[in-house]
């Protein structure tokens, strides 16, 4: 089995939020991650899910340190040494690692400047951690372009030369240059077409088999995580409500909130009519979060005790790989996707 590489543990983060009436109340908090845990396998694919504004974007960048955690840790465990606690590194400490853990942004518009040509963008990482002659550095962004299907005779152009799809293979190959161990994808083909979305994730898939990459696969699109994962986690209101692998939460969903989202999957069967879940009632509000179960407003199998008791994310059954955030986990008989997307 793979030996974990990465640990986060009970990680939160709070955003200030200032009131109106500035003069007679206080600043308050909104908490977007609640104590996040889970341990992510060298290797793998663990793809995090849920509904917009559930925290997965800024778990995303917390993880990398593009924004501040409020508390918790991030355990990495660089190759042939000791776990480092990632969020508490400074310095040169945090240089010797920094470049093992990247990120590929959602939108590949605006995360490339556009004063900055593709070569210059793809070795820009190259020259924040590496001393390399120029040579050397032609030589590895010429390489690192071929993997990832860039012509080599357009390093010079701009970004605004190229489409979306070319756009996202330009910062794949920014994020791959420095040779990092896990990356972390923040709806990296959302913005593409449905044709780019499917070559865009072959070559994830390509280059995770080839040089050994781990991934963390943050996205909406539930027949894409199917496609791509191992695992898959899903987020609601800041918290980890379901942890299984592909497999087994796609056809056997543990928690309701699971259910529905798997209702919204598109049948490639036009013909074959869906029941679709309709959540009913209103997204709960982060800053003022219902008691008990978070999800309890919306459920359909709620009880007394969902509404005053809140769940712990534990195991189901006896293998220890599936995990939810439900009391009534090991009783309800919930509907999953049978068909591969």
């Amino acid at each position: 089995m793979s030996k974990p590489i990465l640990k986060v543990h009970q990680l939160n983060k709070d955003f200030q939020v200032k009131s109106k009436n500035k003069l007679f109340s206080k600043p308050s908090h909104i908490r977007v991650l609640n104590n996040v845990s889970f341990e992510l396998l060298e290797g793998e694919t663990l793809s995090i899910v849920g509904e917009s504004g559930c925290g997965k974007t800024t778990l995303g960048r917390c993880i990398v340190r593009g924004m501040d955690a409020t508390s918790g840790e991030v355990l990495y465990h660089p190759e042939g040494e000791e776990q480092v606690d990632f969020l508490g590194l400074r310095g040169k400490a945090f240089k010797k690692y920094r470049k093992d853990i990247q990120m590929i942004f959602q939108d590949p518009f605006s995360s490339l400047s556009p004063r900055m040509s593709v070569y210059d963008i793809i070795s820009e990482p190259l020259l924040a951690n590496f001393k390399l002659s120029k040579s050397q550095l032609d030589e590895k962004v010429s390489l690192i372009a071929e993997k990832t299907g860039l012509n080599v005779s357009y390093l010079k152009r701009y970004p605004h030369a190229f489409s979306g799809g070319q756009r996202q293979r330009i910062a794949i190959a920014r994020s791959l240059i420095s040779q990092p161990r896990l990356i972390v994808c923040d709806e990296a083909v959302s913005a593409l077409d449905v044709s780019i979305k499917a070559q865009i994730i072959n070559l994830l898939k390509d280059l995770q088999e080839q040089l050994q990459i781990t991934y963390i696969f943050i996205s909406h699109d539930l027949s894409i995580v199917q496609n791509i994962s191992d695992r898959v986690a899903v987020m609601h209101l800041g918290k980890i409500v379901e942890l299984a692998p592909v497999d087994s939460l796609f056809t056997h969903p543990m928690h309701p909130y699971t259910e529905a989202l798997l209702s919204a999957v598109p049948e490639p069967d036009p013909n074959t009519q869906k029941d679709r879940i309709i959540l009913e009632g209103e997204v709960p509000n982060p800053a003022n979060p219902p008691s008990g179960c978070h999800f309890h407003p919306r459920c359909r199998y709620k009880t007394d005790k969902c509404v005053h008791q809140e769940p712990d994310l534990q195991a189901i059954g006896n293998d220890n790989t599936h995990f939810a955030a439900c009391h009534y986990a090991n009783q309800l008989n919930l509907r999953g996707v049978t068909h591969e997307s």
